[in-house]
């Protein structure tokens, strides 16, 4: 039994990845899925097509590896989060679409519960914010909205679930609904402080408490696959949200440490130790990752559009086939054209929080081309990454001192990569592995497993595969995220 399998459950596609003995990858699989956009600003998922794609790659993955399932120690799983699913737990069937983190029908619901001045005993409990974002507003929703629905959830009939329980749920044929420590905390109704579901939220969102799944730690025994979908029973024994995977596979195991990935959205987190940091900057108090009963907590920055900004550029504008095209069109941009691109297509997350903005382009002239596009499209992740880590300096004070370790799709980008460095005026480490989110949760089950080292000798095997160092001139960098900060106040006032 000396492999692992890592289920990476993401916005647009899913994964599995097997990783041997030595943590390295034998073979992975992946799976692009339909997104649905019923109207504008939300965004959902078939919770079927989740749930199969899954089960397809995973059993690609394996026939790839050339591995039977008895040779599997365990499962690990990392996931979207916020993602909202309920399902009746009689029959597995879903009772609504998911509703996907991005989506922000529930705004109109937030404003209210500010303006009602709610939002700092939510903040305070959860670390979070009044933000369609989280999960809890949108199965308020589901529960206001879908005929019958709240009636069938006070009468016990119906399960909520991230798509990590949704999965495990499946997986274990009904005989598992929990979730992890991570993955409640993203919820709107886990109070981070007290470890546990809040009657006090529960309540203000009015939500029946039976829902809501059993919550363990990060590295725990979250049920058996059953052999039906592999052909021998597979203990499932980790599971992280993909932030807290990535924070994971990135070794960022002490205070002080910080990451961020770039997947669909581009989300930063910096390492607080076991004190939740309250942040007066209006990012996120989280939950690292939860082991052995003891959560350390993390500052998050949540950016909504990262990748997703390329997949606009490709599907949307149709300007480019493939995402790698992005690097050598960036390349061969005008210089003398100063294109910024706000891609606030679901809102501006962190440190601005504004549901309402949607995206604005500035200083499209004649001659912009997709060249320009792609630059600036580029650009803006470098520019959000910065707003955040300003952001996490001044709540925490050292992070201005810390390297950068980055992972996710975009990092492959040694363009976004360089400017990222640029604009910030730091390093920027770039890891062998940049499947970090599934290495997070594959360390998880094998550590569980009994396979893989513990933290300390996990941190020793992290290894850097590319330093970037900055190299703009320090007014073109002041000057270009002046041009930023412009761009994004316009944006906000349209």
């Amino acid at each position: 039994m000396g492999f692992i399998l890592a289920i990476d459950q993401g916005t647009t596609s899913s994964r599995a990845i097997i990783f041997d003995a030595k943590m390295q990858i034998v073979a992975s699989a992946q799976e692009e899925f339909t997104q649905h956009f019923p109207a504008s600003g939300w965004v959902e998922h078939d919770c079927n097509d989740l749930w199969t794609t899954v089960l397809s790659t995973c059993r690609a993955a394996i026939a790839k590896a050339g591995i039977s399932a008895n040779e599997i120690a365990g499962i690990g799983i990392t996931n979207q989060r916020e993602t909202t699913l309920v399902w009746d737990r009689k029959t597995g069937e879903p009772l609504h679409n998911a509703i996907v983190w991005q989506d922000r029908r529930t705004s109109d619901m937030c404003q209210t519960l500010r303006d009602a001045g709610h939002e700092a005993d939510v903040t305070h409990r959860t670390g979070l914010l009044l933000d369609p974002y989280f999960s809890g507003t949108k199965l308020a929703w589901i529960l206001n909205t879908v005929e019958g629905a709240r009636a069938r959830a006070e009468a016990g009939e119906l399960a909520f679930g991230t798509v990590d329980s949704w999965l495990i749920w499946n997986l274990t044929g009904g005989a598992a609904h929990v979730t992890d420590a991570t993955n409640a905390a993203r919820t709107l109704m886990y109070d981070i402080r007290q470890g546990k579901w809040s009657d006090d939220m529960c309540a203000l969102l009015n939500i029946p408490m039976s829902m809501l799944p059993e919550v363990r730690d990060c590295a725990s025994d979250f049920g058996v696959a059953g052999a039906e979908h592999f052909g021998a029973e597979i203990a499932i024994l980790g599971v992280a949200g993909d932030q807290q995977a990535a924070t994971i596979g990135q070794a960022c195991f002490q205070p002080g440490m910080l990451k961020s990935t770039y997947g669909t959205g581009c989300f930063a987190l910096l390492n607080t130790g076991d004190t939740p940091v309250k942040s007066e900057n209006r990012l996120l108090t989280t939950i690292a990752y939860q082991l052995d009963g003891k959560p350390t907590f993390a500052l998050e920055g949540s950016i909504f559009i990262a990748g997703a900004v390329v997949q606009w550029l490709r599907d949307g504008l149709k300007i480019i086939s493939d995402a790698k095209e992005t690097q050598s069109l960036a390349e061969a941009a005008d210089e003398a054209q100063e294109v910024v691109l706000v891609p606030a297509f679901t809102g501006l997350g962190a440190p601005y929080w504004n549901a309402e903005c949607r995206g604005a382009a500035f200083g499209l002239t004649r001659g912009t081309t997709p060249a320009e596009m792609a630059r600036a499209a580029l650009e803006s992740v470098g520019y959000q990454t910065r707003d955040l880590l300003e952001a996490m300096q001044a709540d925490w004070g050292d992070a201005d001192a810390a390297t950068l370790r980055v992972d996710g799709g975009m990092s492959a980008s040694d363009w976004a990569m360089q400017f990222l460095s640029d604009i910030l005026d730091a390093p920027v480490d770039r890891p062998e592995v940049l499947e970090t989110t599934a290495l997070g949760a594959a360390w998880l089950a094998g550590q569980r497993a009994g396979l893989y080292p513990d933290q300390a000798g996990f941190a020793e095997s992290w290894a850097l595969q590319r330093k970037f160092q900055p190299a703009m001139a320090e007014e073109t960098r002041d000057r270009k995220y002046a041009a930023w900060k412009r761009a994004v106040a316009a944006a906000q006032t349209f």
